[in-house]
């Protein structure tokens, strides 16, 4: 089950701003030291906090890329630092993760031998065709071989393409890459745009890449949008081959029952009551069409309604259940109508 955080935890994660760089920091920028070496002063009392991450290059796994990939980027963080903000969402863990202490995993030795790691919920499952306790293969500086256990699934985070690690294991397989890369700057929503300006002014000679996160996040959202969009054009046009195909199938079957509807027809029926028992027929099977491609969807689409955050557009689905309905009814009435238009008695008399 989703395991959410508190409202004003997420609310502090909205102003949070990422930013990688070309040439690594090499002094903790929460630090005294850190912030005169870089001349990170800002104005009045603005209270700026920083999360730090040592950066392994790897592939893209986010929705940025189409491809699968096998080793992402893999990132480094003191575990205590994330854990102390309760910082983003999970939307699936094992059972080494601490509800209490969600992050507090990645400090963790496994009885398997292998390291804990924690990725974006997306890139698992659609960039590494993997699940949550699965596990990735990677190479160390020294050539050999070692095991990453996806202990849980961010929901919609900021971090896709990337897998985190804590600073500790990262440094014993990685010992020659040093300073960070890649931070979250934690400050004041109403104090960004002075925070932003500080930043790109004491950061110029680092190749600072700077981007509101909520900016980063929409920008995958865009993509996945797209991929939805194209998937729901598509959806219409088999909604409409189907429901052709709902017309044709009525069409012929009343074709095959000729003799038995001009037998109706001989004893009194109208055209219309006939009509009427075509369509009584075939809208029960419409209606349980639609129910049980309802309940399909629903078990295809429950993980995704059960991710914190998730909204349903239930406006939207009446619309489309309401025009399946319709187009449905439409195509089953036209079939019957042209089917029992012509004189049906020549049909008795093969009999």
């Amino acid at each position: 089950m989703p395991l959410k955080m508190p409202k004003e935890r997420i609310q502090a994660l909205v102003d949070l701003l990422s930013m990688g760089k070309v040439i690594p920091v090499l002094y903790d920028l929460n630090s005294q030291k850190g912030k005169q070496f870089y001349g990170l002063e800002y104005p009045g009392t603005i209270d700026v906090s920083y999360v730090q991450f040592r950066l392994k290059e790897g592939d893209d796994a986010s929705c940025l890329n189409l491809n699968r990939v096998s080793t992402p980027q893999l990132i480094g963080v003191d575990p205590e630092e994330l854990g102390r903000r309760r910082a983003f969402t999970f939307a699936e863990t094992t059972d080494e993760v601490n509800p209490e202490n969600l992050w507090s995993v990645l400090e963790q030795n496994l009885s398997d031998g292998t390291i804990p790691a924690v990725a974006d919920q997306s890139v698992i499952v659609w960039g590494l065709g993997k699940a949550v306790g699965d596990s990735l293969t990677y190479l160390d500086e020294k050539g050999e071989t070692f095991q990453l256990k996806l202990v849980g699934g961010l929901a919609n985070s900021i971090f896709q393409g990337k897998i985190i690690i804590s600073e500790r294991a990262f440094i014993q397989k990685f010992p020659s890459i040093s300073g960070y890369r890649l931070f979250l700057v934690e400050a004041p929503f109403e104090k960004m745009d002075e925070v932003r300006e500080s930043l790109s002014w004491a950061m110029q000679d680092q190749g600072l890449d700077l981007m509101v996160a909520s900016t980063r996040l929409a920008e995958f959202n865009t993509v996945q949008n797209t991929y939805l969009s194209i998937f729901l054009i598509l959806g219409s046009f088999g909604l409409l081959l189907g429901s052709v195909g709902l017309g044709i199938v009525v069409w012929r079957n009343v074709k095959e029952r000729q003799g038995e509807l001009a037998l109706l027809r001989a004893v009194g029926f109208t055209k219309k009551s006939i009509q009427a028992i075509i369509l009584s027929e075939h809208i029960m099977l419409l209606i349980a069409g639609i129910f049980y491609g309802i309940l399909a969807a629903l078990l295809a689409t429950l993980p995704s309604l059960l991710t914190p955050g998730a909204e349903i557009p239930y406006l939207i689905i009446l619309i489309i259940l309401i025009i399946v309905g319709l187009n449905g009814t439409i195509w089953t009435y036209s079939a019957a109508y042209f089917a029992t238009k012509k004189d049906l008695i020549p049909a008795l008399r093969k009999e």
